[in-house]
Protein backbone atom coordinates (compact mmCIF):
# COMPACT_ATOMS: atom_id res chain seq x y z
CA UNK A 1 0.00 0.00 0.00
CA UNK A 2 1.30 3.48 -0.90
CA UNK A 3 1.54 6.58 1.22
CA UNK A 4 -1.62 8.16 2.69
CA UNK A 5 -1.26 11.02 0.25
CA UNK A 6 -1.48 8.61 -2.68
CA UNK A 7 -4.06 6.16 -1.31
CA UNK A 8 -6.48 8.66 0.24
CA UNK A 9 -5.80 12.21 -0.86
CA UNK A 10 -5.26 11.35 -4.49
CA UNK A 11 -8.91 10.25 -4.91
CA UNK A 12 -10.03 13.08 -2.62
CA UNK A 13 -8.26 15.64 -4.80
CA UNK A 14 -9.86 14.25 -7.98
CA UNK A 15 -13.27 14.16 -6.32
CA UNK A 16 -12.94 17.77 -5.15
CA UNK A 17 -11.96 18.86 -8.67
CA UNK A 18 -15.11 17.24 -10.10
CA UNK A 19 -17.11 18.79 -7.27
CA UNK A 20 -15.89 22.29 -8.17
CA UNK A 21 -16.48 21.76 -11.89
CA UNK A 22 -20.06 20.67 -11.27
CA UNK A 23 -20.52 23.60 -8.89
CA UNK A 24 -19.63 25.94 -11.74
CA UNK A 25 -22.34 24.31 -13.86
CA UNK A 26 -24.72 24.67 -10.93
CA UNK A 27 -24.02 28.41 -10.76
CA UNK A 28 -24.85 28.77 -14.45
CA UNK A 29 -28.04 26.74 -14.17
CA UNK A 30 -29.19 28.66 -11.10
CA UNK A 31 -28.60 31.98 -12.86
CA UNK A 32 -30.55 30.83 -15.92
CA UNK A 33 -33.39 29.61 -13.74
CA UNK A 34 -33.83 32.91 -11.91
CA UNK A 35 -33.62 34.80 -15.19
CA UNK A 36 -36.13 32.70 -17.15
CA UNK A 37 -38.63 31.57 -14.54
CA UNK A 38 -39.53 34.70 -12.65
CA UNK A 39 -43.17 33.64 -12.54
CA UNK A 40 -42.54 30.38 -10.70
CA UNK A 41 -44.16 30.01 -7.32
CA UNK A 42 -42.21 31.61 -4.44
CA UNK A 43 -41.74 28.28 -2.66
CA UNK A 44 -40.05 26.78 -5.70
CA UNK A 45 -37.69 29.74 -6.10
CA UNK A 46 -36.83 29.56 -2.39
CA UNK A 47 -36.28 25.82 -2.76
CA UNK A 48 -33.79 26.38 -5.60
CA UNK A 49 -32.03 29.11 -3.62
CA UNK A 50 -31.75 26.86 -0.57
CA UNK A 51 -30.26 24.07 -2.68
CA UNK A 52 -27.73 26.52 -4.09
CA UNK A 53 -26.73 27.58 -0.57
CA UNK A 54 -26.31 23.93 0.47
CA UNK A 55 -24.22 23.27 -2.64
CA UNK A 56 -22.02 26.27 -1.85
CA UNK A 57 -21.47 25.13 1.73
CA UNK A 58 -20.63 21.61 0.56
CA UNK A 59 -18.09 22.92 -1.92
CA UNK A 60 -16.52 25.20 0.71
CA UNK A 61 -16.25 22.34 3.24
CA UNK A 62 -14.60 20.04 0.69
CA UNK A 63 -12.01 22.68 -0.22
CA UNK A 64 -11.36 23.39 3.46
CA UNK A 65 -10.86 19.71 4.20
CA UNK A 66 -8.35 19.44 1.36
CA UNK A 67 -6.55 22.60 2.48
CA UNK A 68 -6.22 21.83 6.19
CA UNK A 69 -4.04 18.66 6.12
CA UNK A 70 -2.12 19.48 2.95
CA UNK A 71 -1.28 23.11 3.84
CA UNK A 72 -1.82 23.70 7.53
CA UNK A 73 -0.46 20.27 8.50
CA UNK A 74 2.22 20.05 5.83
CA UNK A 75 4.86 17.51 6.82
CA UNK A 76 2.64 15.87 9.41
CA UNK A 77 2.04 12.35 8.06
CA UNK A 78 -0.37 11.47 10.87
CA UNK A 79 -2.71 14.25 9.77
CA UNK A 80 -3.15 12.47 6.42
CA UNK A 81 -4.53 9.38 8.10
CA UNK A 82 -7.34 11.06 10.03
CA UNK A 83 -10.58 12.60 8.77
CA UNK A 84 -11.56 15.81 10.54
CA UNK A 85 -15.06 17.06 11.33
CA UNK A 86 -14.98 19.03 8.07
CA UNK A 87 -14.78 15.78 6.11
CA UNK A 88 -17.70 14.41 8.12
CA UNK A 89 -19.91 17.20 6.77
CA UNK A 90 -19.73 15.76 3.24
CA UNK A 91 -21.94 12.66 3.76
CA UNK A 92 -24.34 14.76 5.85
CA UNK A 93 -24.65 17.49 3.21
CA UNK A 94 -24.93 14.92 0.43
CA UNK A 95 -27.72 13.14 2.29
CA UNK A 96 -29.59 16.41 2.86
CA UNK A 97 -29.26 17.56 -0.76
CA UNK A 98 -30.21 14.14 -2.15
CA UNK A 99 -33.26 13.99 0.12
CA UNK A 100 -34.46 17.43 -0.99
CA UNK A 101 -34.04 16.61 -4.68
CA UNK A 102 -35.70 13.20 -4.36
CA UNK A 103 -38.62 14.68 -2.43
CA UNK A 104 -39.11 17.21 -5.19
CA UNK A 105 -39.21 14.47 -7.81
CA UNK A 106 -41.54 12.46 -5.57
CA UNK A 107 -43.89 15.47 -5.62
CA UNK A 108 -43.63 15.55 -9.39
CA UNK A 109 -44.48 11.84 -9.60
CA UNK A 110 -47.50 12.48 -7.39
CA UNK A 111 -48.71 15.37 -9.56
CA UNK A 112 -48.26 13.47 -12.81
CA UNK A 113 -49.34 9.96 -11.87
CA UNK A 114 -51.35 10.30 -8.62
CA UNK A 115 -49.81 6.93 -7.72
CA UNK A 116 -49.46 7.08 -3.94
CA UNK A 117 -47.81 3.67 -3.76
CA UNK A 118 -44.88 4.77 -5.94
CA UNK A 119 -44.68 8.09 -4.10
CA UNK A 120 -44.60 6.32 -0.72
CA UNK A 121 -41.77 4.04 -1.84
CA UNK A 122 -39.74 7.00 -3.12
CA UNK A 123 -40.29 8.97 0.09
CA UNK A 124 -39.35 5.98 2.25
CA UNK A 125 -36.12 5.31 0.31
CA UNK A 126 -35.25 9.01 0.30
CA UNK A 127 -35.72 9.29 4.06
CA UNK A 128 -33.69 6.10 4.58
CA UNK A 129 -30.75 7.44 2.58
CA UNK A 130 -31.02 10.74 4.48
CA UNK A 131 -30.68 8.87 7.76
CA UNK A 132 -27.83 6.85 6.27
CA UNK A 133 -25.98 10.01 5.27
CA UNK A 134 -26.34 11.51 8.75
CA UNK A 135 -25.31 8.18 10.29
CA UNK A 136 -22.21 8.03 8.10
CA UNK A 137 -21.24 11.54 9.20
CA UNK A 138 -21.60 10.50 12.86
CA UNK A 139 -19.61 7.30 12.24
CA UNK A 140 -16.78 9.30 10.63
CA UNK A 141 -16.66 11.49 13.75
CA UNK A 142 -16.48 8.39 15.96
CA UNK A 143 -13.97 6.47 13.78
CA UNK A 144 -11.94 9.14 11.96
CA UNK A 145 -9.14 6.86 10.69
CA UNK A 146 -9.49 6.23 6.95
CA UNK A 147 -8.19 2.68 7.25
CA UNK A 148 -11.03 1.83 9.68
CA UNK A 149 -13.88 3.11 7.56
CA UNK A 150 -14.81 -0.48 6.72
CA UNK A 151 -16.09 -0.87 10.27
CA UNK A 152 -19.27 1.06 9.51
CA UNK A 153 -20.12 -0.63 6.24
CA UNK A 154 -23.75 -1.20 7.20
CA UNK A 155 -24.63 2.47 7.53
CA UNK A 156 -22.85 3.30 4.26
CA UNK A 157 -24.75 0.51 2.48
CA UNK A 158 -28.05 1.93 3.79
CA UNK A 159 -27.07 5.41 2.62
CA UNK A 160 -25.93 4.65 -0.92
CA UNK A 161 -28.18 1.67 -1.66
CA UNK A 162 -31.41 3.46 -0.75
CA UNK A 163 -30.21 6.53 -2.61
CA UNK A 164 -29.77 4.48 -5.79
CA UNK A 165 -33.14 2.75 -5.27
CA UNK A 166 -34.95 6.07 -4.86
CA UNK A 167 -33.38 7.46 -8.05
CA UNK A 168 -34.30 4.32 -9.98
CA UNK A 169 -37.91 4.39 -8.74
CA UNK A 170 -38.25 8.04 -9.76
CA UNK A 171 -36.93 7.32 -13.24
CA UNK A 172 -39.13 4.25 -13.74
CA UNK A 173 -42.26 6.05 -12.51
CA UNK A 174 -41.82 9.04 -14.81
CA UNK A 175 -40.86 6.98 -17.86
CA UNK A 176 -43.77 4.57 -17.31
CA UNK A 177 -46.24 7.44 -17.05
CA UNK A 178 -44.91 9.25 -20.12
CA UNK A 179 -44.93 6.11 -22.27
CA UNK A 180 -48.53 5.33 -21.28
CA UNK A 181 -49.68 8.78 -22.35
CA UNK A 182 -48.29 8.80 -25.86
CA UNK A 183 -50.92 10.06 -28.25
CA UNK A 184 -49.84 8.31 -31.45
CA UNK A 185 -49.21 11.68 -33.10
CA UNK A 186 -45.61 11.87 -34.40
CA UNK A 187 -45.13 15.47 -33.26
CA UNK A 188 -46.32 14.85 -29.70
CA UNK A 189 -44.58 11.49 -29.38
CA UNK A 190 -41.29 13.01 -30.53
CA UNK A 191 -41.44 15.55 -27.70
CA UNK A 192 -42.41 12.86 -25.19
CA UNK A 193 -39.50 10.68 -26.33
CA UNK A 194 -37.08 13.53 -25.78
CA UNK A 195 -38.45 14.11 -22.29
CA UNK A 196 -38.07 10.40 -21.56
CA UNK A 197 -34.43 10.50 -22.65
CA UNK A 198 -33.81 13.54 -20.43
CA UNK A 199 -35.48 11.81 -17.48
CA UNK A 200 -33.38 8.67 -17.92
CA UNK A 201 -30.15 10.62 -18.33
CA UNK A 202 -30.67 12.84 -15.28
CA UNK A 203 -32.15 10.10 -13.09
CA UNK A 204 -29.90 7.16 -13.73
CA UNK A 205 -26.64 9.10 -13.61
CA UNK A 206 -27.06 9.69 -9.86
CA UNK A 207 -28.11 6.08 -9.31
CA UNK A 208 -25.11 4.74 -11.21
CA UNK A 209 -22.73 7.07 -9.37
CA UNK A 210 -24.09 5.91 -5.99
CA UNK A 211 -23.84 2.24 -7.00
CA UNK A 212 -20.24 2.60 -8.21
CA UNK A 213 -19.39 4.50 -5.02
CA UNK A 214 -20.85 1.69 -2.90
CA UNK A 215 -19.11 -1.09 -4.85
CA UNK A 216 -15.69 0.56 -4.62
CA UNK A 217 -16.20 1.21 -0.91
CA UNK A 218 -16.95 -2.47 -0.26
CA UNK A 219 -14.35 -3.93 -2.61
CA UNK A 220 -11.24 -1.89 -1.85
CA UNK A 221 -10.05 -0.32 1.42
CA UNK A 222 -8.40 2.49 -0.54
CA UNK A 223 -10.14 5.78 -1.09
CA UNK A 224 -11.14 5.23 -4.74
CA UNK A 225 -14.81 5.50 -3.84
CA UNK A 226 -14.25 9.15 -2.87
CA UNK A 227 -13.82 10.03 -6.56
CA UNK A 228 -17.54 9.29 -6.97
CA UNK A 229 -18.70 10.21 -3.49
CA UNK A 230 -17.54 13.83 -3.33
CA UNK A 231 -19.26 15.01 -6.56
CA UNK A 232 -22.49 13.11 -5.78
CA UNK A 233 -24.30 16.07 -4.23
CA UNK A 234 -23.57 18.22 -7.29
CA UNK A 235 -24.99 15.55 -9.57
CA UNK A 236 -28.26 15.72 -7.65
CA UNK A 237 -28.58 19.49 -7.81
CA UNK A 238 -27.56 19.65 -11.46
CA UNK A 239 -30.09 16.95 -12.39
CA UNK A 240 -32.82 18.95 -10.69
CA UNK A 241 -31.80 22.25 -12.31
CA UNK A 242 -31.52 20.57 -15.69
CA UNK A 243 -35.08 19.31 -15.29
CA UNK A 244 -36.40 22.73 -14.26
CA UNK A 245 -34.58 24.64 -17.00
CA UNK A 246 -35.66 22.18 -19.69
CA UNK A 247 -39.27 23.29 -19.27
CA UNK A 248 -38.54 25.80 -22.03
CA UNK A 249 -36.87 23.66 -24.63
CA UNK A 250 -39.40 22.47 -27.19
CA UNK A 251 -41.64 24.06 -29.78
CA UNK A 252 -43.03 23.27 -33.21
CA UNK A 253 -41.16 24.16 -36.32
CA UNK A 254 -42.82 25.14 -39.61
CA UNK A 255 -42.61 21.62 -41.00
CA UNK A 256 -44.83 20.23 -38.24
CA UNK A 257 -42.05 18.62 -36.21
CA UNK A 258 -40.72 19.48 -32.80
CA UNK A 259 -37.63 21.56 -32.43
CA UNK A 260 -35.59 22.92 -29.58
CA UNK A 261 -36.39 26.42 -28.43
CA UNK A 262 -38.26 28.12 -25.64
CA UNK A 263 -40.68 25.56 -24.25
CA UNK A 264 -43.44 24.61 -22.02
CA UNK A 265 -43.24 22.70 -18.81
CA UNK A 266 -42.89 18.99 -19.03
CA UNK A 267 -45.97 18.44 -16.97
CA UNK A 268 -45.93 20.25 -13.66
CA UNK A 269 -48.46 22.93 -14.51
CA UNK A 270 -51.28 21.05 -16.28
CA UNK A 271 -50.70 17.31 -16.20
CA UNK A 272 -54.30 16.29 -16.83
CA UNK A 273 -54.75 17.26 -20.46
CA UNK A 274 -52.63 14.56 -22.10
CA UNK A 275 -51.00 13.31 -18.97
CA UNK A 276 -48.14 15.72 -19.61
CA UNK A 277 -48.33 19.31 -20.78
CA UNK A 278 -45.51 19.61 -23.27
CA UNK A 279 -47.00 21.34 -26.27
CA UNK A 280 -47.92 24.97 -26.63
CA UNK A 281 -48.90 26.99 -29.67
CA UNK A 282 -46.20 29.37 -30.79
CA UNK A 283 -47.89 32.76 -31.08
CA UNK A 284 -45.04 34.22 -33.10
CA UNK A 285 -45.20 31.58 -35.83
CA UNK A 286 -46.84 32.73 -39.06
CA UNK A 287 -49.35 30.24 -40.40
CA UNK A 288 -49.58 30.36 -44.20
CA UNK A 289 -53.13 30.95 -45.42
CA UNK A 290 -54.63 28.26 -47.59
CA UNK A 291 -57.37 28.76 -50.19
CA UNK A 292 -59.87 26.05 -50.93
CA UNK A 293 -62.15 26.31 -54.00
CA UNK A 294 -65.52 24.61 -53.89
CA UNK A 295 -67.33 24.51 -57.24
CA UNK A 296 -71.05 23.80 -57.11
CA UNK A 297 -72.55 22.32 -60.26
CA UNK A 298 -76.26 22.78 -61.09
CA UNK A 299 -78.17 20.85 -63.71
CA UNK A 300 -80.28 22.85 -66.16
CA UNK A 301 -83.94 21.80 -66.01
CA UNK A 302 -86.76 22.93 -68.29
CA UNK A 303 -89.67 24.31 -66.30
CA UNK A 304 -92.96 25.46 -67.78
CA UNK A 305 -93.89 28.85 -66.39
CA UNK A 306 -97.35 29.95 -67.36
CA UNK A 307 -96.75 33.52 -66.19
CA UNK A 308 -93.57 34.19 -68.08
CA UNK A 309 -92.82 34.10 -71.76
CA UNK A 310 -92.42 30.70 -73.30
CA UNK A 311 -90.44 29.63 -76.28
CA UNK A 312 -91.26 26.78 -78.51
CA UNK A 313 -88.83 23.96 -78.55
CA UNK A 314 -90.16 21.20 -80.69
CA UNK A 315 -93.57 20.36 -79.30
CA UNK A 316 -92.83 21.76 -75.84
CA UNK A 317 -92.56 25.21 -74.35
CA UNK A 318 -89.86 26.14 -71.97
CA UNK A 319 -88.42 29.08 -70.09
CA UNK A 320 -84.72 29.84 -69.92
CA UNK A 321 -83.21 28.48 -66.77
CA UNK A 322 -80.56 30.19 -64.75
CA UNK A 323 -77.32 28.50 -64.00
CA UNK A 324 -75.65 29.62 -60.85
CA UNK A 325 -72.10 28.71 -59.91
CA UNK A 326 -70.44 29.77 -56.73
CA UNK A 327 -66.76 29.95 -55.91
CA UNK A 328 -66.03 29.99 -52.20
CA UNK A 329 -62.75 30.64 -50.55
CA UNK A 330 -61.75 30.13 -47.00
CA UNK A 331 -59.08 32.80 -46.94
CA UNK A 332 -59.56 36.42 -46.02
CA UNK A 333 -61.24 37.20 -49.41
CA UNK A 334 -64.25 35.46 -50.95
CA UNK A 335 -65.59 35.77 -54.51
CA UNK A 336 -69.13 34.79 -55.52
CA UNK A 337 -70.01 34.52 -59.17
CA UNK A 338 -73.60 34.33 -60.30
Amino acid sequence: MGSPATVTYGPIFIGVVFNILLYGIMITQTYLYFQKYKRDKPWMRLFVFFLFVCDTLNCAFDIAFLYMPLINEFGNVEALNVATWVFATDPAMTGIIACLVQMFFAWRVKVLTSNWFAVSLIVFCSFAQFCGGLGTAIAVGMIPQFVHFQKFQVIVIIWLAFSAIADTLITISLVWHLRRHKTGMPVTDDVVNRIIRLTVQTGLITALCAIVDLILFLVTPAGLHLIFNLPLSKLYTNSLMSSLNSRQGWQFDSSGGASQGRVPSRGIQSPRSLGVNVLRHDQNRTIPQQIYIDVEQHEMVDIVDMKGPSYPVGDKTSRPSEKTSTVQTTGSDSVEAV
